[in-house]
């Protein structure tokens, strides 16, 4: 009768790491934010198309937590200062236009 007790638990505590973390967010503020703080850098990366750099076969982020980490790394690294929920806005868009993770 343990068993079921405890695996119930620990599918229930690691619930939040399989949930959409940018069901919050939202992909028309998200692209807003994202086109007036991130293209002109991926323009300067990759040259030409900035989107290329979310569709490129070498691509780094394979996952929500990477997609998410590296936003917040951007923000830093440009200086956007965009509170948290601001990220997720720009998680949500680019989750949607160009990752499709579920």
């Amino acid at each position: 009768m343990r068993t079921p007790t405890l695996f119930l638990a620990l599918l229930l505590a690691a619930a939040p790491a399989f949930a959409d973390p940018f069901a919050k967010g939202d992909i028309k503020t998200g692209k807003t934010l994202h086109d007036k703080s991130c293209i002109s850098c991926h323009v300067s990366m990759t040259g030409g198309d900035g989107s290329a750099i979310y569709s490129r076969l070498e691509r780094k982020v394979k996952n929500p937590q990477q997609l998410q980490a590296r936003i917040r790394n951007c923000n830093a690294n440009v200086g956007a200062n965009w509170f948290p929920e601001e990220e997720n806005h720009v998680g949500a868009y680019l989750n949607n236009a160009y990752y499709h993770f579920k």
